[in-house]
């Protein structure tokens, strides 16, 4: 028992990370995976950090010490990537990224000998992939999810590559970043701790523009070119992987290249594919039966099994059997596109456009009003309003449809008065 009594530092921790729209429910793993990546005076110190970026001036304020002493733990707490500190002005800009996709992945994004990241990699497989709470909280929550899938370019067809959105390439993503960093996939290197990675690539993983500047001055992750980017999204294709990146269309700042057998998103599309815990492309593969031999090839190389070989009921085609695509779980990646033999299969438009958050301003409050949290986004805990916030959110809520704006005044109305009565 004696273990659970000096846990209060961790438990503020965990309060507010939930907070966010993305946050960790609690649990004995949690708990344990936070006492390997912080101290409990950091847990504590961290604890009271708001939600929206913020400078050393504030940390200092609300940790009650001085502002050398608020600089040297933030500058800490970034190395290891559990900050990330952005340059702003000439000024160091600090922000608290969630969980996931945040400081869970950095934590593996490369190698370290500072924690024992086989019993670290082995509680986030536990928290994540057998107790379960902690992926449905992320992907089942609500309707805008953290990341979307980009379509595999190389398997447009030229028609139809002259309809595909800058937003939707990764390509345009990588090209236009003001920053590029490449690391350890922290999906694989979590399996290879546990003996049960792929041969997949792991060197492979991207972050980009503000993300990337932090993580490659501490050397979380290594500064690459664009060329060299685009060389590494070559490699992913090469081995099939998906790529899967944030939720947003301007300044994207991850992209992973994800499997079917390690990676936590396809991992929780195959779960839970009905409830589409992962934002699909704008595309749907589109099956010629007649020209289909039943290789299965496409069905083997589908990360989510959207994609089974059916028996054929018609007298003429005897026992032969033919690709069947279920349109519900499809993430529209285009992979099956790529392995096909006979061309027997191309991607098409979808009938009805998938709808990308703008930015990740827009993002959050779409996935706070979803999930209850907006009024933790906009009065984070005991914080001065900052009005340049206050006016890009303000401003994301007036844009919404009729419904969402419903739910943001209700949420609103009762936390606004909640802060009078109190």
């Amino acid at each position: 028992m004696a273990h659970h009594t000096v846990r209060s530092g961790y438990q503020n921790l965990v309060k507010r990370l939930n907070r966010f729209p993305q946050g960790a429910p609690p649990s004995e793993l949690l708990y344990r995976i936070l006492e390997m990546l912080f101290s409990e005076k950091e847990a504590e110190n961290v604890s009271l950090l708001p939600i929206k970026p913020f400078t050393a001036k504030t940390a200092a304020k609300r940790w009650k010490t001085s502002l050398k002493e608020a600089r040297t733990m933030l500058d800490t707490l970034a190395g290891r990537g559990i900050l990330l500190d952005i340059e702003e002005k000439g000024e160091s800009v600090y922000i608290l990224p969630p969980p996931m996709a945040g400081f869970f992945e950095f934590s593996m994004m490369r190698i370290r000998t500072d924690v024992n990241q086989k019993v670290l990699a082995e509680l986030f497989y536990q928290y994540l992939n057998v107790e379960e709470d902690f992926i449905k909280a992320l992907f089942r929550g609500g309707e805008t999810q953290l990341g979307r899938v980009f379509v595999n370019e190389q398997a447009l067809s030229a028609e139809l590559s002259l309809h595909v959105l800058d937003y939707e390439r990764a390509t345009e993503v990588i090209r236009t970043a003001t920053h590029i960093g490449v690391g350890i996939c922290y999906c694989r290197h979590k399996m290879e701790h546990l003996g049960q990675a792929c041969d997949a690539p792991q060197d492979i993983c991207m972050t980009f523009n503000n993300t990337a500047a932090s993580l490659t001055k501490h050397g979380i992750a290594r500064e690459v070119s664009a060329n060299a980017c685009l060389d590494f999204l070559d490699r992913a294709h090469d081995h099939n992987l998906v790529q899967f990146g944030e939720n947003v269309r301007e300044r994207v700042n991850f992209i992973c290249n994800c499997c079917k057998c390690c990676c936590e998103a396809m991992i929780a599309a195959q779960k839970f594919g009905f409830l589409n815990p992962v934002h699909t492309t704008n595309y749907l593969p589109h099956i010629a039966a007649d020209a289909c031999t039943s290789c299965g090839k496409c069905a083997g190389v589908c990360p989510v099994d959207a994609i089974e070989l059916v028996a054929e009921s018609s007298e003429e085609k005897g026992k032969k059997k033919t690709a069947r695509l279920n349109e519900e779980i499809c993430l529209g990646c285009g992979l099956c596109v790529r392995s096909c033999p006979t061309e027997a299969i191309k991607l098409i438009a979808r009938e009805e456009r998938i709808i990308t958050p703008v930015n990740s301003t827009h993002k959050a409050v779409l996935m706070a009003i979803e999930r209850g949290s907006l009024p933790d986004l906009i009065f984070d805990n005991r914080a001065h309003w900052n009005h340049r916030a206050m006016a890009a959110i303000l401003g994301v809520i007036l844009k919404l449809p009729p419904v969402k704006q419903s739910l943001a005044s209700k949420q609103l109305r009762s936390r606004y008065l909640e802060y009078i009565l109190l």
